[in-house]
C-alpha cells in the first residue's frame, strides 16, 4: 500500500459494494422503475377496464361470489405495490438465478396486462369467445405468477411471500372469468 491511500473499512462509505450490493441512488432508481412498471400494467390495464366496467359488465351474469366493483381497485393496488417490492427484492440480490426470477416476473406482468383489454375490451367485439381466451390468458397468468413465488422464493423469502397474495387473487379472478365465460 502507498503512503498516501488509506484501507477501506467495512461501513465507512468508502468500500465499493460488495457483488450482490448496490448503491442507494441506483437502488431507489431501481424500485422506482419497478414501481413504474406496475403503474404503467395499473394504469393500461385501468384504459381497457373504465368504458366497459358500466357497460357490458354492469349487466353480464357474475359469480355469486363476485366482490363489488369498489373492491378491485384497492385490491389491485395494493398487489401491484406489491409485486414491484418483491421484484425490487429479487433484483437486489444480483444472483445467478436473478435474471430467471425477474423474467419470469415479467413474463407475468405481460400477461397480466393482456388478460384486461382482452376480458373487458373485446367481449362486446367477440362475446363469449373473448372471455375464454381470457381465461386461458389468466390460467397462462396463474401458471406464471406460481413460478414467479417458486423462483423469487429462493432468492428472498419476503419477496416469494409479497408475490402469495398476488396468486391467490389471480386463482380467485380466474374462478370470476370462468363463470363469465360459461354464463355469458
Amino acid at each position: 500500500m502507498q503512503a498516501n491511500q488509506q484501507p477501506l473499512v467495512e461501513g465507512s462509505g468508502t468500500q465499493p459494494p460488495r457483488s450482490g450490493q448496490r448503491g442507494t441512488g441506483l437502488q431507489v432508481l431501481a424500485l422506482l422503475l419497478f414501481l413504474g412498471a406496475s403503474a404503467l400494467a395499473a394504469g393500461l390495464g385501468g384504459l381497457a377496464t373504465v368504458s366497459n366496467v358500466n357497460g357490458w359488465y354492469a349487466t353480464a351474469d357474475k359469480a355469486p361470489w363476485s366482490p363489488p366493483n369498489w373492491v378491485f381497485g384497492p385490491v389491485w393496488t395494493g398487489l401491484y405495490l406489491a409485486m414491484a417490492v418483491a421484484a425490487w427484492l429479487v433484483w437486489r440480490r444480483r444472483g445467478g438465478k436473478s435474471r430467471a426470477a425477474l423474467t419470469s416476473y415479467g413474463v407475468q406482468l405481460v400477461l397480466n396486462l393482456l388478460w384486461t383489454p382482452v376480458f373487458f375490451g373485446l367481449y362486446p367485439v367477440l362475446g363469449t369467445p373473448a372471455l375464454w381466451t381470457a381465461f386461458a390468458i389468466i390460467v397462462a397468468l396463474a401458471v406464471a405468477v406460481a413460478t414467479t413465488v417458486t423462483l423469487f422464493g429462493p432468492i428472498s423469502r419476503a419477496a416469494g411471500l409479497l408475490m402469495l397474495p398476488y396468486l391467490s387473487w389471480v386463482v380467485f379472478a380466474a374462478s370470476l372469468n370462468l363463470w363469465a365465460a360459461l354464463n355469458n
